[in-house]
């Protein structure tokens, strides 16, 4: 199962903080749970400042407990170390199945 996330960060520098340092720290806390990241991007819109990743569940697993799992987790804790989680100012996520003729499965 794939799964969009968006992160709306509340200035531009808190964007490059968590772009560049936690959520890049968050790739191999990840893969030590078998998600992979397929892509990273940020957006800088008018006034909006977010982060956009597409990430991918392993089969059999509840996304949902996974995930909730990996935020509980140590490795996780050390990934967001220094950051002022109340920079992020909204998440929004949406599940979503690849097509028959998606190029990424």
């Amino acid at each position: 199962m794939f799964q969009l996330r968006i992160y709306t960060l509340r200035s531009p520098d808190a964007l490059q903080q968590y772009a560049t340092v936690h959520w890049a720290r968050h790739l191999a806390t990840f893969e030590t749970f078998g998600v992979t990241t397929h892509g990273v991007w940020t957006e800088r819109t008018g006034a909006a400042h977010r982060l956009v990743a597409l990430i991918r569940y392993p089969p059999g697993d509840d996304p949902q407990q996974l995930a909730q799992r990996i935020m509980r987790s140590p490795e996780f804790a050390a990934d967001m170390a220094g950051f002022d989680v109340a920079d992020i100012v909204d998440v929004e996520t949406k599940f979503l199945e690849a097509t028959q003729f998606s190029p990424i499965h």
